[in-house]
């Protein structure tokens, strides 16, 4: 094992020429970043995800209970034993050959067999209440992180100037804050790893697995490699928008929808210029130009920038989702359906297709009967819709 870790962490290619891990061991008169740091990170991940439960359980979900936040999840399918049996051990979108075949076995139209199926998969889906406390959770989250991150990188030379990430390294000595910051970043994203698992399921679920990945790979080899000043800067950058997208999600949920339109609209543009201008131009102007200036070539290098591309990439993916439902939306004159995050931070796309459960909302019902609910949740990344959606239960 020792001798595997030896060549893993392989110096000349981890840190630039000239530069050795005895460079990095802590003295008495200064503190660098220890690979052995970030253990402390595993039992904080579970000491945030306790934490979570009990907010979730004595302050959002009174808090919802008080906003009137509905509990009831969706209508329960009637019970049926032959179709809960193909529900549960062969399909749960039967094809036309299917439905007919089981239309004649229990003497049922095609149609009802179609509903008690979109109701199975609705009966399967996280109440409004469930949805708002883990919004709850991660506005509080999100808003303190970031509040924190601003106070901390305000004091900083490298927020005003990206070149002071790269001066003196790689003898930078670890602040206590900025050691916090990381190890309380790291941990909330080890908690979002795991959660996610037992989390509200959304189409996007893969995405967003990698984007953890991504984030987690990142957080890591920038500590042990003492990168972590412009790690500073592009984690503050990434929670921005997650502050505004769940405060929206809450109040959508809360039927607010002036301000839930209002909120997801802010959060559209904070992403965008965020994702789209300040993190290429900020963010990787300095690692991919400033730093090869200041370092030089080495392979760690283009570990990360490949790394920060992909998460731009994401933000590419994202954006246009936005984009392409905006417009949908505008060119329809259908503000009220705009919800272009729907597959995409926080928290994300909904487990069904709205094309599904589009069928299950009755014909007469108004346009606003059926965009009042649908929002989506997530983390770092950003994941939501804008001011609503084409239906009340999909999300």
């Amino acid at each position: 094992m020792a001798g595997i870790l030896a060549w893993f962490w392989n110096e000349r290619f981890w840190l630039p020429h000239n530069v050795t891990w005895a460079d990095l061991q802590s003295t008495e008169e200064a503190s660098f970043p220890q690979a052995e740091d970030l253990y402390l990170a595993f039992p904080l991940a579970f000491c945030i995800f306790m934490i979570r439960l009990l907010f979730e359980r004595f302050i959002a979900k009174p808090c919802a209970l008080g906003l009137k936040v509905q509990a009831n999840g969706p209508q329960k399918a009637q019970p049926n034993a032959i179709l809960e049996k193909v529900f549960t051990a062969i399909t749960k979108h039967p094809d036309e050959k299917r439905l007919e075949g089981l239309s004649k076995q229990l003497d049922w139209d095609v149609r009802s067999i179609q509903r008690w199926f979109r109701q199975r998969r609705n009966q399967e889906k996280p109440s409004t209440l469930t949805k708002f406390c883990e919004s709850m959770w991660r506005f509080t989250f999100y808003l303190y992180i970031f509040t924190y991150g601003v106070r901390f990188l305000k004091k900083t030379p490298w927020l005003w100037n990206t070149r002071q990430c790269w001066n003196g390294y790689p003898y930078q000595p670890l602040m206590p804050d900025l050691h916090y910051y990381y190890i309380a970043e790291l941990s909330f994203y080890w908690s979002l790893m795991f959660s996610q698992f037992i989390d509200i399921k959304r189409k996007d679920f893969g995405i967003m697995f990698t984007h953890h990945i991504v984030t987690v790979t990142l957080i890591t080899f920038s500590y042990v490699t003492n990168l972590t000043r412009v790690g500073t800067l592009t984690l503050c950058l990434h929670d921005a928008a997650d502050v505004v997208l769940e405060a929206a999600k809450m109040a959508n949920y809360c039927k607010c929808q002036k301000l839930s339109d209002l909120l997801f609209l802010t959060f559209a543009i904070v992403f965008i210029v965020s994702r789209l201008g300040i993190y290429p131009l900020w963010i990787l102007n300095t690692t991919l130009f400033e730093l090869y200036e200041a370092l030089g070539n080495f392979p760690a290098l283009w570990v990360f920038n490949v790394l920060l591309v992909v998460l731009q990439i994401l933000h590419y993916f994202w954006s246009y989702l936005i984009i392409k439902a905006a417009y949908k939306a505008i060119s329809k004159g259908k503000a009220g359906k705009w919800n272009p995050l729907h597959v995409t931070k926080d928290d994300r796309s909904d487990i069904e297709s709205s094309s599904d459960e589009e069928e299950t909302v009755p014909r007469s019902k108004t346009l606003h009967s059926t965009i009042t609910t649908n929002g989506t949740g997530g983390a770092n990344g950003t994941n939501g819709y804008l001011t609503g959606s084409t239906c009340s239960e999909e999300h």
